[in-house]
């Protein structure tokens, strides 16, 4: 079956995402349970409900919604991917959930603004081959106006009071325009720190950098 679909979805596609200048993490790696600490807080600073929103930036294959839903019994969950072989699959992993909407999509553009209650953008806004290779300069492999321009659509789709997830990225939103609008609520343990490298607003390599800053607060 999940084979049948994935023959109907990419021909239509080919390989137009590849290129996609929305395109961050090439690697589909992803994992069930990855983030246990996060959606615990989140959860606990949000509640859960019919009336919750959450969204799931870069969902891959599904294991993101799949965690959200037992987290978040009763919110509405929305998952976008870049990769419509990633959606094909999400979407058959998640056809029996109530309340679950996936989309390909490659940014939070077309998304209503001050919607979501949560936004998840976990291991997405990276590039695994710059830790591979350690890059003095990540361009032109990622640059920072890119990662700038992800977060300010999802800073936008945030309703105030609202929280904004970032892990795992090779750039820090506290040095983006839209992070003004936002308080610090949660900094990972040390354990939790993605060792992915960090660079600056110019694309270049910041030494020895670590970022703790994870969960952000929409004022």
């Amino acid at each position: 079956m999940l084979r049948n679909i994935l023959h109907r979805t990419l021909p239509h596609w080919g390989g137009k995402w590849r290129t996609s200048a929305s395109l961050f993490q090439p690697f589909n790696h992803t994992a069930p349970e990855r983030y246990p600490w996060l959606f615990r807080f989140v959860r606990d600073e949000t509640g859960d409900g019919p009336e919750h929103r959450l969204l799931s930036f870069g969902c891959s294959i599904g294991d993101e919604i799949l965690a959200l839903r037992r987290y978040f019994p009763q919110a509405a969950v929305k998952g976008i991917d870049i990769n419509p072989a990633n959606v094909a699959v999400c979407r058959y992993r998640t056809r029996r959930l109530s309340g679950v909407v996936i989309e390909t999509a490659g940014s939070a553009a077309q998304e209503p603004a001050n919607r979501y209650d949560a936004i998840f953008c976990l291991a997405v806004l990276c590039n695994g081959t710059l830790t591979a290779m350690a890059k003095e300069r990540c361009d032109p492999v990622l640059y920072f106006d890119a990662f700038a321009r992800a977060v300010a659509d999802m800073a936008r789709c945030v309703k105030p009071g609202g929280l904004l997830c970032l892990t795992s990225t090779n750039f820090r939103f506290c040095d983006t325009t839209v992070a003004s609008g936002f308080d610090v609520i949660y900094r990972a343990n040390e354990e939790h720190i993605s060792p992915d490298l960090l660079y600056d607003r110019n694309n270049r390599l910041m030494k020895g950098a670590r970022y703790a800053e994870v969960v952000f607060r929409k004022r």
